[in-house]
């Protein structure tokens, strides 16, 4: 199954779109919840939703300091991903009783989130996308002068993702993704999708971003080949030549080295 959902031109992370469907069920369950005991409880579901997501912001942030001390701003990336669900789960429930108190509206809304917590979980569980094979890459272009053929990279693990200088997020996470790349134990490639190599040099000297990792996809090929049209995109590749994830849009720090690190346990 895959975790890409896609509605007209745009394209979203189908458990991105789980996680704001389950917290809409939540916010229209415990306001009918309210309805049928007689309390008022707006003010309860919007602290919960802020105790919640806070909770498993900070939680996965205090998971991955490391990551998050290179860019302190990058915090407030909301965007990029990176919640601990449980953490989140356990603070909105606990925001909910302190609101409520230990009545019938409490409990019957905590139940509430069980539920939906189950939801969550078989949902993710779902919507998992077993590993596939990557299409033949094809060659890509160096900006000295080379190339980089899907044989040179055969029996390691590594990580490709696609980018463009036409696309903002793409240009927010390509110094990141450059840098991690200069001192990463596994390849990884930053291929441009189909721009000329000149304007390709162009943009990464005026952004001082180092063009060691980045290689050239002449015709857009891969985007094609793997029947995505969103960028940018990450694909991290085991060393059977298997797609094991996919991050589609801006990727943090945190979630790349993460990623990374299954990779080489793997």
């Amino acid at each position: 199954m895959t975790n890409v959902v896609q509605l007209g031109p745009l394209m979203f992370a189908a458990d991105r779109l789980l996680a704001v469907a389950l917290l809409l069920a939540f916010t229209y369950s415990v306001g009918k919840i309210g309805e049928r005991t007689g309390r008022d409880t707006a003010k309860a579901v919007l602290w919960a939703l802020v105790a919640g997501i806070l909770g498993a912001r900070l939680a996965y942030v205090g998971r991955h300091l490391d990551a998050y001390s290179q860019d302190w701003w990058s915090v407030l990336a909301l965007w990029q991903g990176g919640f601990s669900a449980g953490a989140g789960i356990a603070a909105a429930a606990v925001a909910l009783l302190v609101i409520l108190g230990l009545n019938r509206t409490s409990g019957f809304s905590v139940a509430a989130i069980a539920v939906l917590t189950v939801a969550w979980a078989g949902g993710t569980a779902l919507l998992q996308p077993s590993p596939r094979a990557l299409p033949e890459m094809p060659v890509l272009a160096t900006l000295d002068g080379g190339t980089i053929e899907a044989n040179s990279l055969a029996g390691q693990p590594y990580v490709v993702n696609l980018w463009a200088t036409w696309c903002p997020p793409c240009r927010r996470e390509l110094p990141m993704l450059a840098e991690v790349a200069s001192g990463s134990d596994i390849p990884i490639l930053l291929v441009n999708q189909a721009e000329p190599a000149e304007q390709v040099e162009r943009y990464l000297e005026g952004a001082g971003i180092g063009s060691a990792a980045v290689a050239i996809d002449e015709h857009g090929s891969l985007m094609q080949l793997l029947e995505g049209g969103a960028l940018p995109t990450t694909l991290f590749i085991d060393d059977q030549g298997q797609i094991v994830a996919t991050h589609l849009g801006e990727i943090s720090r945190a979630a790349l080295l993460d990623q990374i690190a299954q990779l080489q346990k793997e």
